[in-house]
């Protein structure tokens, strides 16, 4: 172990070239973690295989695929910089098992799914910041520098010889990768034989080259017959934790499944009228939600950086340019096969053990895709830009953003539902949703509290909690939904979250992510027997051509 010690310091404080970036990563507070819990760490995932029935695709689709391919290999490069740095000297300080199997999940040496605690000795604790920004940054030094671009999606912060902080654009920083993938781009465009797909990846070839995402979103969200969908670029920002400022590289290969989409196609019509209804004042919904929004079912066959570390992503909603949303819309992919593998192999143990056997039975697939589903759309619902002169949403609330946004799509996406069961639009017992909501609750909650999903999830558990939207049975420890309570939660957490987003009241959601983004004792317990009993918190993929059989 002593040699991989030396390896991990040493690839902490490597200094990038200037093409890649010149920053270094923190190795202060140095912790240690005991060995022997790697086993355990490992156990928190299962496995799934990622396919679909390629006998559907054309022969030009199916030679598109690994070429897809190689293109999200190259944003997993560049998620390594960003998320890590040399990847190559942590993997080989690391030996063959669990170490390297463990090292390649988190993409790097903390525990994504332990709020990213070290899971080796002798590794500080993870930079709020990872690699976007340089380690000796102070947020007060940032703030103060006359900097312009240094909020910008597309640009690591870095300093110059003289130690001034300096802006570096991501087609620069990552010229090598971006490169190669904007030449295979062009390669996948010219076998595409919807004329949508061809422009859209001639665009997102051109964007990589220059940082402008903008035509390519757009180009993006009119191609509406594509069989084969490609998600790939600098797109959320969760990794940056410091601000919440820069876009960090992944990619999705998908295959629509045209029956599943045609059913969805109904609802993206009922957004303005949605949007009417919010229960929150009206200053804070006179946005009108784009109008060609999109809903779609996926079988997704390949995960590539972001979405690849740690908890894996079931549903998409994009792009978050608020430009091109208020003037389009947004297009919501729901990844049908990764969700199902979810809900078999995770949310119904848990259900068995947590929701009591009297409302077992509202626990179903449908319900949980349906969540999952509105939850994206919601998205779209609210505000994008302050009231008050703040600017965007994003930027005014800065790194708490992102978990104060995941937390209103978890409420509206309810909301949505309420309201096209009472129309009529959605059928089965409204329960149903209730309870597979709540039993999602524990099974997001085992993400832990150090990302925005995490936060978002904390924040609602406890004030559901606090306003008595469900109760446990002490003797049992079951919990049992209360129905009445449940949906006055529900609108009283919207009225909240919308408020602070309208007002970019940054103070107030700091306030609410410190009390309430937290994990109680007793909530902590139960996720513990969950642990214990071999419940796996998250899955991990078998994927690529060979699993596909091409």
């Amino acid at each position: 172990m002593k040699n991989l010690y030396v390896l991990l310091v040493l690839s902490l404080i490597l200094v990038l070239s200037c093409n890649q970036g010149n920053d270094t990563l923190s190795t202060d507070n140095m912790t240690s973690v005991a060995d022997n819990a790697l086993d355990k760490l490992v156990e928190k995932y299962t496995n799934f295989e990622l396919t679909t029935d390629i006998s559907k695709l054309s022969a030009n689709e199916k030679k598109m695929i690994p070429i897809l391919i190689e293109i999200a290999d190259l944003m997993d490069e560049v998620f390594w910089m960003e998320a890590y740095g040399d990847k190559k000297a942590f993997l080989d300080g690391l030996k063959d098992g669990n170490e390297r199997t463990f090292g390649m999940i988190n993409y790097g040496p903390w525990d994504r799914l332990g709020n990213n605690k070290p899971w080796l000795d002798g590794v500080g604790e993870k930079p709020a910041g990872a690699n976007y920004y340089p380690a000796d940054m102070t947020k007060e030094e940032f703030e103060a520098a006359e900097l312009e671009g240094k909020d910008d999606l597309y640009t690591l912060i870095r300093r110059d010889a003289d130690g001034k902080l300096i802006t570096v654009p991501y087609h620069q920083a990552f010229k090598k990768q971006h490169t190669r993938a904007a030449e295979l781009l062009k390669e996948a465009a010219a076998l595409a034989e919807d004329e949508g797909l061809k422009k859209y990846l001639t665009l997102r070839a051109e964007a990589l080259l220059t940082d402008d995402y903008q035509p390519s979103d757009m180009a993006w969200l009119d191609m509406k017959s594509n069989h084969i969908d490609f998600v790939v670029g600098p797109i959320e920002t969760y990794e940056d934790q410091l601000f919440g400022y820069k876009a960090t590289h992944e990619a999705y290969v998908l295959v629509k499944d045209m029956e599943w989409s045609k059913r969805l196609e109904k609802y993206a019509a009922f957004l303005p009228d949605l949007q009417k209804g919010l229960p929150v004042p009206d200053k804070y919904k006179q946005e009108t939600p784009g109008s060609d929004t999109e809903l779609n079912a996926y079988d997704v066959i390949y995960y590539a950086g972001d979405c690849n570390s740690g908890s894996k992503t079931i549903a998409i909603n994009l792009p978050n340019d608020e430009e091109v949303q208020l003037a389009k819309g947004t297009r919501r992919l729901q990844l049908k096969n990764a969700m199902q593998a979810k809900f078999d192999k995770i949310l119904i143990p848990i259900a068995d053990e947590l929701i009591d056997p009297s409302q077992r039975k509202h626990i179903t697939f449908d319900a949980f895709f349906s969540n999952t589903m509105f939850h994206e759309v919601a998205h779209g619902l609210g505000i994008k830009n302050t009231i008050n002169g703040k600017g965007p949403v994003r930027r005014a609330l800065r790194e708490h953003a992102s978990a104060l946004e995941e937390g209103k799509a978890d409420m509206l996406g309810l909301y949505m539902i309420k309201q096209l069961h009472e129309s009529g639009e959605i059928s089965g017992d409204l329960n149903d949703y209730y309870v597979t909501f709540m039993a999602g609750i524990f099974r997001s909650v085992r993400f832990g509290a150090s990302s925005a999903h995490g936060k978002a999830n904390m924040i609602r558990f406890n004030f559901f909690d606090e306003m008595g939207a469900f109760a446990k049975d002490q003797k049992t420890g079951k919990y049992t939904v209360n129905f009445d309570k449940f949906e006055e939660a529900m609108n009283a957490l919207s009225e909240k979250i919308l408020t602070l987003q309208g007002d970019g009241d940054y103070k107030g959601v700091g306030q609410l992510v410190y009390t309430k983004g937290k994990i109680g004792e007793a909530l902590q317990a139960d996720l513990d027997m969950l642990a214990a009993k071999g419940i796996p918190v998250d899955v991990v993929f078998e994927q690529g051509v060979e699993v596909l059989g091409i």
